[in-house]
């Protein structure tokens, strides 16, 4: 009996080991791995509580028709930006994209996270201890690269695939019907509390200029982000043969005094797309905070209301 004890004993611990590795092999089985910003992560096949901690992540999976339990709350709304309210509705909000709720996360209890290096690097060691997370790694001109990651990510490369077919369907059309206005310039320019800024090519409005084939005035045909800092000496860089500006509102939703003292300058009356009535105020929300493949066409379709009717 003692010799068959020792035998009794090691096959249970044989027969535990076995079923251990058919469990972790199962559970792997039910994994994929993603390659991102900060490494390979392995993410469920089917996840079901996803939280979002960008803008236009919360909107590429509202567009594959996924929707996160937790998603940052937007720069402008209550929570949500109001263009998005609608489709945003039922999502829980977890705080800033630069200042997420790591508390309110966790008890979301997900299964998989998806943020951004630019944003949220120093958070990633707890964020994974959470669930397992997959960044993105720029907040830029890059949207259609980040959805791609996210399709693979929530493992709806197909369905992704459709959404970004659809806009570029979307884009080509609206190109077509331009016609001859895309041989005239349009100038992007932002006005936020004590900065103003133009924007160029790797923006988020400048890459859906490109893609439009839109021609942008010689100083804003640049690949880069945008000139910053500007004083009003340098409004004549702002010139073109339409002008679209927007504006960051500040915690009252007011209006920048910065923006009506630059409007109202001088120099600004002079410019070109002033004096022609094509300067044109549009909704920051839509045309550059928000970011995502729903908010590009809006914009492609308001962009061309205002220059095929002016």
């Amino acid at each position: 009996m003692k010799k068959i004890l020792p035998i009794v004993i090691v096959l249970v611990l044989l027969l535990s080991a076995c079923g251990s590795h058919r469990k972790d092999k199962a559970s792997d089985s039910n994994k994929h791995e993603v390659k991102h910003a900060m490494g390979m992560t392995k993410v469920p096949t089917h996840p079901k509580r996803i939280v979002v901690l960008t803008h236009e992540g919360t909107e590429a999976l509202v567009a594959m028709g996924v929707k996160p339990v937790g998603a940052v709350n937007s720069s402008n709304g209550d929570p949500w930006y109001p263009h998005l309210k609608d489709k945003f509705e039922g999502i829980k909000p977890v705080g800033d994209e630069l200042n997420v709720n790591l508390e309110k996360i966790s008890k979301l209890k997900p299964d998989l996270i998806i943020g951004n290096k630019f944003r949220h690097e120093a958070q990633y060691k707890k964020l994974s201890k959470i669930a397992p997370t997959v960044y993105s790694k720029e907040l830029r001109g890059d949207w259609k690269e980040n959805f791609k990651l996210y399709a693979k990510a929530i493992n709806k490369e197909e369905k992704g695939n459709e959404v970004l077919k659809d806009y570029d369907n979307h884009v080509k059309k609206a190109s077509k019907e331009l016609g001859d206005k895309k041989n005239q310039t349009v100038s992007m320019v932002r006005f936020m509390p004590g900065d103003v800024r133009i924007y160029h090519q790797r923006t988020f409005s400048g890459q859906i200029l490109k893609q439009l084939g839109i021609k942008r005035p010689e100083g804003q045909d640049k690949d880069d982000f945008v000139e910053k800092g500007l004083t009003k000496e340098r409004i004549k860089a702002m010139d073109g043969d339409y002008l679209f500006y927007f504006t960051y509102q500040d915690g009252k939703k007011e209006v920048s005094q910065l923006e009506k003292e630059w409007i109202e300058a001088p120099q600004f009356k002079k410019l070109k797309a002033s004096k022609e009535g094509h300067v044109f105020k549009v909704n920051d929300d839509v045309w550059n905070t928000s970011g995502g493949v729903l908010s590009a066409k809006q914009m492609v379709d308001e962009l061309k209301d205002k220059m095929l009717n002016h």
